[in-house]
């Protein structure tokens, strides 16, 4: 009986097997099916994910493959360049003479006019020209620290320490002042990150902060540093200078950036509010602005002394309607303007134009960018020409562009000026063509064989004759040596992606302006990479 139980439990298992039970049964049939079909698909779309896992690893494991491939290639080309890449000898061989040079001047102050403004190196003694600001002293701070002259760096900071007065009953210039002594003191503020240097520049900026009390904003361009008193000189007729009034925004800006207080910036900022109200279509002001009615009237246009430019897109077109070509060698030159008429002269001064064109290029598309670095390169092809063109082979102050005659010199003094050797670094630095630096060395031995003297470097009278002045001017220190030695040294000494430079050469630290003034938060100091490492190739070949 219990065989028979068991018998039967077995048959009836073995019942679903047979097809026949489950035609007599359509519902579990259905049921069987629809469970059939689910596992398919479970099993199927695992399978696809499995090999698309599968695919996906594959291609990672190449890709990585290939990524580890590039890290050893860049790791061996990083070797190689360490090992074969050296600071160009004759480009070190010519910085330390640019140093030496800066030795000479300098020791020559120290010696003769320690705290004065400038040296008189024939006469031996010194001169105050600014007030008695130690104008050479302030200008050098920066050049002194960039080529390493440490111990007279630190005698020239313990001077400003202990010895730096501005509380002088002396009319200064605003422009000046600023560019030079503020400019100086953030600088060597930047570089080393002794806050005695951020100290005074707050004093001084304070001092000369009266001259934007004007009903346009517009500043004065002189004032008493001991009363604070603002005025204009009786030359301009009343009239504030443009140069002045649209030079000064750098220093102070980069002074609200470091201390947080924004009343520095929103002082100058109103300046270039103020001459956007009136902005020319042709983007060129006049030298001449009013302090009480802002830009309205309009006189001379000039690129040289008192003139400076604004709102650049609008200006360049303005400015590409003064460049005229010389016959029979096709000198680029800028006109002046006055008026509806256009005289053919250019200032030395000007000279700064390249390397600003060369600088703005780079933020235009690729047609606009080449047309404005072409014209840089044939500008400073032709200031180089005002040195050449001399037999002392220094420029005079400047030129006149004649019909069949392609330039002659007009005042015919050179006073150590700096903007032609400036162009000639920035056009370096963009273009990496050597050619700037030859131009660049030929002017340096032009200062060494006619400026230089016992006690200094004096500039000429006469750069027809040589006859020399009796006055080492303090821009010579702050710029000219400056560039000339930048213009020897490798791209990641002052780097242009790191530093800006003001109007007197002093480099400043680039800080983004929004986050810092809103924050109130002071710049994050760090010293500067001042190392010789091999440079990067440029264009090559001669302009």
């Amino acid at each position: 009986m219990a065989r028979s139980r068991s018998s039967s439990s077995i048959s009836s298992r073995w019942r679903y097997c047979n097809p026949a039970y489950f035609l007599k049964r359509p519902k579990r049939l259905a049921l069987l099916f629809i469970a059939f079909v689910c596992c398919t698909l479970v099993v199927w779309d695992r399978q696809t994910l499995v090999r698309e896992h599968e695919v996906e690893v594959s291609d990672l494991n190449e890709k990585m493959t290939r990524l580890q491939n590039m890290l050893e290639e860049l790791k061996g080309i990083s070797k190689d360049v360490g090992k074969t890449v050296k600071d160009d000898p004759i480009e070190a061989e010519r910085r330390e003479k640019v140093k030496e040079a800066m030795l000479h001047a300098w020791t020559s102050y120290e010696k003769y006019a320690w705290g004065f403004d400038e040296l008189q190196p024939q006469s031996k003694n010194g001169i105050n020209s600014f007030g008695g600001l130690g104008a050479t002293l302030i200008d050098s701070l920066d050049t002194l620290y960039i080529m390493g002259l440490e111990e007279q760096f630190q005698r020239a900071r313990d001077w400003v320490a202990d010895s730096l007065d501005f509380n002088k009953d002396y009319d200064a210039s605003v422009f000046e002042t600023t560019i030079r002594v503020v400019g100086g003191l953030l600088s060597a503020y930047d570089l080393s990150g002794d806050k005695v240097f951020l100290e005074k520049a707050k004093d001084i900026a304070d001092r000369l902060l009266p001259a934007w009390d004007t009903p346009s904003g517009i500043p004065y361009n002189i004032i008493n540093l001991a009363n604070g008193n603002p005025h204009n000189p009786g030359w301009t007729g009343g009239d504030s200078i443009l140069a002045d009034s649209g030079t000064e925004q750098l220093e102070f800006i980069a002074l609200s950036q470091r201390t947080g207080e924004p009343k520095y910036q929103q002082k100058v900022e109103k300046v270039i509010l103020e001459l956007n109200k009136t902005f020319p279509a042709d983007g060129l002001l006049p030298i001449y602005i009013s302090p009480d009615r802002g830009p309205g009237t309009y006189g001379t246009i000039t690129f040289g002394a008192m003139g400076d430019r604004e709102m650049w897109e609008t200006s360049m077109k303005g400015l590409l309607s003064l460049v005229r070509r010389t016959k029979p060698s096709s000198f680029a030159y800028l006109c002046e303007k006055s008026g509806d008429t256009l005289s053919d002269k250019m200032d030395e001064l000007a000279c700064f134009a390249p390397g600003m064109l060369a600088l703005g290029s780079f933020g235009y598309g690729p047609g606009n960018s080449e047309k404005f670095l072409t014209l840089a390169e044939d500008l400073a092809w032709t200031c180089y020409n005002f040195y050449q063109s001399t037999p002392t082979k220094l420029a005079g102050e400047n030129y006149f562009f004649h019909s069949g005659e392609d330039m002659s010199v007009g005042t015919s003094w050179n006073i150590l000026r700096p903007e032609t050797v400036e162009s000639l670094f920035y056009l370096w630095r963009l273009t990496g063509n050597k050619t700037y630096q030859e131009w660049g060395w030929n002017i340096f031995q032009a200062f060494e064989k006619n400026s230089r003297v016992e006690s200094g470097y004096v500039g000429l009278k006469d750069v027809n004759t040589g006859v020399k002045d009796n006055m080492m001017q303090s821009f010579f220190l702050a710029e000219t040596l400056k560039y000339l030695y930048l213009l020897f040294s490798p791209p990641s000494v002052i780097s242009l992606d790191e530093w800006v430079f003001n109007t007197e050469a002093h480099p400043l630290k680039i800080v983004t302006r929004g986050d810092k003034m809103d924050k109130g938060k002071t710049v994050d100091h760090q010293k500067p990479n001042i190392k010789f490492r091999s440079r990067k190739q440029g264009r090559p070949g001669d302009y």
